[in-house]
């Protein structure tokens, strides 16, 4: 600690939850509130020098959605330093929103504010809960040196109160957060929480004692002579005499200097005096070294509905919408960067801490829910449009010498990893188009009487393949041209199922279906399928057996590595809310093993099998009466002693588990009429690996992850964070689990390292500060969820797993053709690359350049190399995650250091398709 006087730097802020414990709409009015009085404020008063706006842009899109006439008024302020905009678009949870979009969310702060001046490099994360490994070196990718935070490290609660020094990661309030990579951050803790400096009285004899309390608390833990006090909190009106205030306790602490502040000259002070002895702090700030009840990670868990639509909305943005606008852009297609960026920030507008974690009032998910349907219909568009525009470009009249009606459909792979997939696709022909004055039932019937549902499939080289097919005779469809009214029409219609057969990285197939009569191939080979038993899927990879209680196992053939009693399912009780799991005392769980299931083949396709498993269960209704007289009396949840009902209600869960013929993994769907309140469900699939670590898919890492919990936790609950998947692995076997939209996970200490997967929380509070009901959060009626079971033969396999994984959720994008000429030849790639242990992330055009974007990041501590294959032509560079522009050419064969993310561009004056 220096000797020189003690700064006090006074920054004021509000912290601005969208929505929360009341709808966005409601909270909208108090920040317009809010606005008008900050700007009365800084017009009223000369010494009121400066205002944080919480790290998010948002805020002001917010206010001049309402007030756009006050724009000028607000960039005078910025212009003269007392504002202070991003370098967020909004202040996200970070382990619930994917890598692209913490990603979008600091481009398009960055956008936003640099509109309005400087942008404030501060890596603000004030109210997240729990912080993701990678972020210092997202941060310095970005020009930023310096984090703040709330959670993660020390004692955490709501109020975050340091208390003591015993057994801490740090002894001050600054430390140095390093990422994986070896990128680090100047980090500073909120010791004492966000709101140390709220509500400065003016009167001496109040001020006193506050200034002394709170004093003493920042100078406990502050490595410098730099003292933050955050004047604001949750929503915190501003303190329009805080001038006064200050100038009371200058009077009354002559020994320190008080200044009204704000991050940047804050940042710069303690940079400058920093000591050379802060702790070093790596990778994740999950709470780990606390007593693990205030991690908050059941948020995971809670409406896992709305983590199922935001991992639906991500996935179609980043995997599918954006890699398909960027090809066809390459092909001469104009990006359509303005629709991304609404599309965008409607979906993160979804992404504050409190709306994705679920832990918010039910009407705040009413409107949610709509903000996804929004996103989704726009990048519905914009992936259809683009694949439409390829298409056309693409020679399809190698079918037509099959026959002159053949109906050729592409087929869009845009995972960024080449694999085979069982696919459902709608096909139509035979287009009539009509006009008003035409009679469309005549139209109909003149359709159907020229065509059938009779045919052959075909891929690209005249190979006949195996498929299912359902004739969904002739129906009404439209056009809508660019140059012309829109176009009605009638055609034939097909649903078609079949194996896509290896399709590239990043590129298309294309197919035909034929109309014939005479010429069919059977759909069903029986000699070809994959049930080789009563209830046993096998292909060349895997052999899957259901057994009598609806449990499988999964015998990995390769490897020779058995996996038992996956699938139990667990239901046990919750008396805690929206943030917080809490077992009742004495609760007894409820479990499949040994139950009897209805087990039946319900698919037997040469190209895939499916058997489905029926539960039914009889579990408690809710939790009994004294629950809810214990929310009402704000009754902690710790200190509850709540009960499960003794009445009844049926839970009927209906498993599908299917293999498919090329592939290396089960596909498991499971859904179910939830009519039960107050309780947990989850799916266990031991590994029955010797293991102390486990690996979760994160953001932009694959982070390890200790079995058993610190000494300091005592919460009997350990679970954790996914993106992706969660793995086990020993040298010689290994299991992954990937999942759709499920993103809370637990390592059980049973013996066996199971992996217990949640699908279902049922709570009926917020908690948190009040008594805010959440009938909504019980989640009554039809759910469902999607996972994969990937086996492997350990450590040397692992990076393989993990591809299967990253590409389980991506879906691929069918589009329907004519017969025509075209430059592009009927199977494409727009990307090659090969990189062992790296993971595929990104395919973008930049709004500025106009070039080529694409992303990578390496999930080992060792270094490896990535090798791209773009036009010869290209003059590619190394970026970052801002996209900047480098002068530096990418050599062929580039090396990636050890977890780092590598951005790569490819210059739109260069930047082409290769055939």
């Amino acid at each position: 600690m220096t000797a020189s006087k003690r700064v006090v730097h006074v920054i004021s802020h509000t912290h601005w939850d969208r929505e929360w414990y009341m709808p966005y709409e409601a909270h909208h009015v108090k920040l317009i509130e809010t606005m008008d009085t900050l700007l009365d404020t800084f017009e009223a008063d000369p010494d009121f020098r400066s205002f944080y706006l919480d790290g998010q842009t948002i805020i002001l899109d917010d206010y001049l959605q309402v007030y756009p006439e006050k724009r000028e008024q607000i960039q005078q302020l910025c212009d003269e330093g007392k504002l202070s905009l991003g370098p967020w678009y909004i202040l996200q949870d970070e382990f619930l929103t994917s890598s692209e979009a913490n990603v979008r969310n600091l481009q398009i702060g960055h956008r936003d504010a640099r509109k309005f001046g400087p942008i404030s490099k501060l890596g603000y994360f004030p109210d997240s809960f729990g912080n993701m490994g990678q972020a210092a070196q997202l941060l310095a990718q970005a020009g930023i040196d310096t984090a703040v935070f709330g959670r993660g490290v020390k004692a955490t609660g709501f109020n975050n109160r340091v208390e003591d020094t015993a057994g801490l990661e740090s002894p001050y309030s600054e430390l140095i957060w390093q990422a994986p990579d070896g990128s680090s951050v100047l980090g500073i803790l909120f010791a004492n929480w966000y709101n140390n400096g709220m509500e400065i009285p003016i009167d001496p004899t109040l001020a006193k004692p506050y200034w002394e309390q709170r004093l003493s608390r920042a100078e406990q833990y502050a490595s410098t002579s730099q003292l933050l006090l955050m004047n604001g909190c949750d929503h915190q009106p501003v303190q329009t005499d805080l001038s006064e205030a200050l100038r009371v306790a200058r009077e009354l602490f002559p020994d320190y200097e008080f200044v009204h502040s704000n991050f940047d000259d804050y940042m710069k002070a303690v940079q400058a005096e920093k000591p050379d002895d802060l702790s070093l702090t790596r990778g994740e700030l999950r709470g780990q070294k606390t007593d693990g009840w205030y991690s908050l990670v059941n948020t995971a868990s809670a409406r896992v509905y709305i983590k199922q639509l935001n991992q639906q909305n991500q996935t179609l943005l980043e995997k599918v919408a954006e890699p398909i606008s960027a090809i066809a852009h390459q092909l001469g297609k104009p990006y359509p960067h303005g629709l991304f960026q609404y599309a965008w920030k409607t979906l993160m507008q979804n992404h504050p801490h409190d709306s994705i974690c679920g832990c918010s009032v039910d009407e705040v998910y009413h409107e949610m829910k709509t903000r996804f349907a929004k996103s989704m219909e726009v990048g519905k568009a914009l992936a259809n449009e683009s694949a439409k525009f390829i298409s056309a470009k693409v020679n399809t009249n190698h079918f037509a010498q099959y026959s002159d009606s053949a109906a050729p459909f592409v087929l869009f792979n845009t995972s960024g990893y080449e694999g085979s997939s069982v696919i459902t696709v709608e096909i139509e022909w035979s287009h009539r188009y009509f006009d008003q004055s035409e009679n469309p039932v005549a139209i109909a019937a003149l359709v159907k009487e020229r065509t059938h549902g009779e045919g052959y499939l075909i891929n690209a080289s005249g190979e006949r393949l195996e498929y299912s097919v359902q004739d969904l005779g002739v129906r009404f469809g439209y056009d809508l041209p660019q140059d012309k009214f829109r176009q009605p029409y009638m055609a034939r219609a097909l649903r078609l199922t079949f194996e896509s057969g290896a399709l590239p990285a990043m590129g298309y197939e294309t197919f035909a279906w034929i109309p014939s009569r005479n010429d069919n191939k059977s759909v069903i080979s029986k000699r070809d399928s994959l049930v080789s038993g009563q209830t046993t899927l096998e292909n060349r990879h895997l052999r899957l057996t259901v057994e009598s209680d609806g449990s499988y196992s999964v015998y990995d053939k390769k490897n020779k590595q058995l996996f038992l009693d996956l699938g139990h399912y667990e239901d046990v009780g919750d008396i805690g809310n929206e943030y917080i799991f809490k077992q009742p005392l004495g609760d007894c769980l409820i479990t499949t093993k040994g139950s009897n299931a209805e087990v039946q083949i319900v698919e037997d396709t040469p190209y895939r099998a499916a058997i489905e498993i029926i539960h039914r269960l009889a579990i408690p209704s809710q939790a009994d009466e004294q629950l809810s007289e214990e929310v009402r009396t704000m009754v902690e949840f710790r200190q509850r002693v709540a009960a499960r009902s003794e009445s009844l209600v049926p839970l009927v869960i209906v498993t599908r588990v299917s293999l498919e013929r090329e592939g290396k993994g089960v596909h498991v769907h499971a859904r179910m009429e939830n009519q039960s309140k107050d309780h947990r469900l989850r799916v266990l699939l031991p590994s029955d690996i010797l293991a102390a670590t486990h690996f979760a898919d994160s953001i932009f890492e694959v982070a390890e992850r200790q079995n058993v919990p610190a000494k300091e936790w005592e919460n009997p609950s350990n679970c954790q964070h996914m993106q992706a998947f969660v793995d086990v692995h020993a040298e010689h076997r290994g299991l992954t689990v990937a999942a759709k939209g499920l993103n809370e996970y637990e390592v059980l200490q049973d013996g066996r390292n199971t992996i217990a997967l949640t699908m279902l929380r049922s709570v009926g509070e917020l908690g948190d500060w009040g008594v805010f009901p959440t009938p909504e959060a019980q989640c009554l009626g039809e759910q469902e969820a999607e996972w994969m079971i990937i086996p492997y033969g350990g450590s040397a396999n692992r990076f393989d797993a993990y591809r299967e994984a990253y590409r389980f959720p991506i879906p691929l994008t069918a589009m329907g053709t004519s017969l025509h000429d075209g430059e592009l030849a009927l199977s494409n790639h727009f990307l090659k690359w090969n990189g062992e242990q790296l993971a595929f992330s990104s395919l973008k055009i930049n709004e500025e350049r106009g070039d080529l974007m694409a992303r990578w990041y390496n999930l080992a501590g060792s270094a490896t190399r990535l090798a791209i294959q773009p036009n010869a032509a290209s003059r590619t560079y190394i970026s970052n995650i801002m996209e900047d522009p480098s002068t530096d050419p990418l050599q062929p064969t580039l090396q990636i250091e050890g977890f780092k993310i590598i951005t790569v561009g490819v210059s739109a004056e260069t930047a082409s398709h290769s055939k």
